[in-house]
C-alpha cells in the first residue's frame, strides 16, 4: 500500500486549503482512511477519518465545523477540506489507512506541511 499526501502550503488565518491523499496498492473495501497532524514540538494527533465503504466520518473536536473529509472511490483519493484555518492548525499533515478490523493505522503517507500565518 502506498499513500501520497499533497496540497499543503502557506495560507493566512481564515483561509482554506484542501489536502489530497492518493492511495494505491490494494482495494480499500472495509478500510478506513484517516488524517493526522503533527505540530512542531508536539505529538502526532488524529484529525479525522472516513470509512471507505459508507463514507462515515469522524472528527476531532477542533476540526468539527471547519474541516471536511471525503473520498473519491474512482480516484482512490481522500481529501481534507480545511476552512477557517487558524495558526494552531500549523502542522505536518499525514494520511494513513487501516483495515476496519485493526486498531492501529498500518500504512502512512509522507506528510504535507501546512503553515497558517496570523
Amino acid at each position: 500500500v502506498q499513500l501520497q499526501a499533497y496540497g499543503g502550503g502557506l495560507v493566512q488565518a481564515g483561509g482554506s486549503l484542501t489536502l489530497s491523499c492518493a492511495a494505491s496498492g490494494r482495494t480499500f473495501t472495509n478500510w478506513i482512511m484517516g488524517w493526522f497532524r503533527q505540530a512542531p514540538g508536539r505529538e502526532r494527533e488524529f484529525v479525522a477519518h472516513i470509512t471507505w465503504n459508507l463514507g462515515t466520518t469522524y472528527y476531532v473536536d477542533s476540526a468539527k465545523g471547519r474541516f471536511t473529509i471525503s473520498r473519491d472511490k474512482a480516484k482512490n483519493t481522500v481529501y481534507l477540506q480545511m476552512n477557517n484555518l487558524k495558526p494552531e492548525d500549523t502542522a505536518v499533515y499525514y494520511c494513513a489507512t487501516k483495515s476496519s478490523a485493526s486498531y492501529d493505522y498500518r500504512y502512512w503517507g509522507q506528510g504535507t506541511e501546512v503553515t497558517v500565518s496570523s
